[in-house]
Parts: structure tokens; C-alpha cells; sequence
């Protein structure tokens, strides 16, 4: 398995190497944007899967300077339906002329955060997949039901945590049905999970339904599975230092051998977090090779 981070926050570098076995020559290496977005390639039993395409045509970018085809991808996954990491859809769409994007039943574009002043005005500022983009591709979206198998060994996971949307008024985040506005409850998030020979693999790109509940969710999903690893953002970077502390100790307690995370996860909680759980956690950045 090989995962390639294509977009996170933090910017990064192109892996170059010299195939000359007798030159000691330096080469250049590759300039990697990053943006406040997550996409990330990986390739497993002998597909190529794509999860999230960032907040714009980036990603697409960052992909040819790593030697990735988009062309070639087998299938598109959305972890869930917010602006940064489904505003690379279209051009997905436009480089890759065959592979199914596969999305939460419940996903719409219909994400918006709830700004307050003064205690008595709102607005609700949109957030959701760019506006037209699930009708113009119809034919090339899935809407995932329960635990969808996309591949064998790869599995698409809703969260089957109840009183989400507790967490979703707290994040100031709502959904607009019926027109009007309720609290989020995150029901157009999903997991993709692999199974490899070392456990389970989770990616949950922002783990808005909490990252402790997300492997006691994939726990109860694959009895007796071990979890090897969690990828993704963990939505701490407008949390408190003693909830994110709170936050580390419950992941102690799961016994994830390995976390990789970035994007809203935030520099202040990743280092609560590498100070509680230690090397276990490695900070996620573009250009980023993970092997298992």
C-alpha cells in the first residue's frame, strides 16, 4: 500500500531521484503547493484510489510534478461535503474520463457555518460542494449506502455514532433542508478504510464526527479487525489545549499503533498531540510518501 498526500495546508516537495547508479549529482528537488484542503492518492492491491481533490485544481498539479496520472485513477472517494475538499471535483472530471466518484448518501450541497454577532444576528455562510456540481456529473457519482465495499479489502463507512449534530452546533456548522437550517450532523461524512496485513487503515479527511469515535465506529464495523492507523484532519485547530489533551489521552486508550494528521488538525493541537502520544503521530504535509 502507498499513499501519496497531493494537497494538505503545509506545502512541500516533490520526491526526485537520479536512476544512474553512478551519478552523485544533485537533483532538483520539486515545488509542491499546499492550501487549506486534503487530497490524498493511494495505491492498493492495484488501485489507484483518490480521496478528496482539495479546495481547487491544485491537487491535479501537485500530481504530475509526483509522476501520478489522474487519467489512470479507478475511483474517487469524498470524505465529506465541504468547499476544501470537493472544489477539485470538476477537474477530476475533466482528466479522468471513467471513474466513479463515490460519495455519502446523504452528501448535498447544502454545508453552510453559522456566524453569531452580538448574540441576537446570524448568517450561515456557504461551505458546500460548489453549486451544480452533482447534477452536471450525475453519471459518474455514487451516493454510498451503509458499509459500501468499493473494492475488495476497501470499504466506505458511515458514522454510526448517534447526537453528532451535538458536535456540529458546537462547530457552528448546519445543513439547509426544506429551507431551513438545522445543525450538522455530519451524516455526508464517511470513512474509507483498507484492509491490510498490519490492520486496518482509516483515512477521514477532517473527522468531524470526532476520531475517537471514528475507530470505535470502524471497531464495531470490523469485529475482531485490528486498527493499524488513522490519516486525516482531526478539526483542533480552534480547540482548547486542555480538550485537545482530553482528546489524546481517549486516542491513547484505542491503541492506534500509527496517526497521521494535518490539514484542521492545527499546529498548537498537533503538538499536544506528538507530546501525549509521541512518535505515533507524524504532521501530514504535501508531497508526503507513506508505505505500509
Amino acid at each position: 500500500m502507498k499513499i501519496k498526500i497531493l494537497i494538505d495546508n503545509i506545502s512541500g516537495f516533490a520526491n526526485s531521484s537520479c536512476t544512474c547508479d553512478s551519478c552523485t549529482s544533485e537533483v532538483p528537488q520539486k515545488q509542491l503547493k499546499g492550501e487549506w484542503g486534503l487530497c490524498v492518492y493511494t495505491e492498493f492491491n492495484g488501485k489507484r484510489i483518490l480521496l478528496d481533490t482539495g479546495a481547487s485544481a491544485q491537487f491535479a498539479k501537485n500530481a504530475a510534478l509526483m509522476g501520478i496520472d489522474i487519467s489512470q485513477i479507478d475511483a474517487g472517494v469524498l470524505s465529506h461535503a465541504h468547499y476544501d475538499h470537493a472544489d477539485g471535483m470538476q477537474e477530476f472530471f475533466k482528466k479522468n474520463d471513467h471513474a466513479k466518484f463515490y460519495l455519502r448518501e446523504s452528501a448535498a450541497e447544502n454545508c453552510y457555518h453559522t456566524h453569531k454577532f452580538l448574540k441576537f444576528f446570524t448568517y450561515q455562510e456557504y461551505i458546500g460542494i460548489r453549486k451544480g456540481t452533482l447534477k452536471k456529473n450525475a453519471d459518474r457519482i455514487v451516493f454510498a449506502k451503509g458499509d459500501c465495499e468499493i473494492f475488495p479489502g476497501v470499504t466506505l463507512v458511515g458514522h454510526k455514532t448517534p447526537n453528532l449534530d451535538e458536535i456540529g452546533k458546537r462547530a457552528h456548522m448546519s445543513v439547509k433542508e426544506n429551507g431551513k437550517y438545522r445543525p450538522d450532523s455530519f451524516d455526508h461524512e464517511q470513512s474509507l478504510v483498507f484492509d491490510t496485513p498490519k490492520g486496518l487503515f482509516i483515512m477521514n479527511s477532517c473527522s468531524h464526527g470526532g476520531a475517537d469515535n471514528i475507530i470505535k465506529e470502524i471497531e464495531a464495523t470490523f469485529p475482531g479487525k485490528q486498527i493499524y492507523a488513522i490519516l486525516g484532519g482531526f478539526h483542533l485547530f480552534r480547540t482548547p489545549d486542555d480538550r485537545v489533551k482530553a482528546f489524546a489521552e481517549r486516542l491513547r486508550a484505542l491503541n492506534v499503533q500509527k496517526i497521521y494528521t494535518g490539514h484542521c488538525t492545527g499546529q498548537r493541537a498537533y503538538e499536544i498531540l506528538h507530546d501525549v502520544l509521541g512518535d505515533k503521530v507524524e504532521q501530514m504535509h504535501t508531497g508526503m510518501e507513506i508505505e505500509v
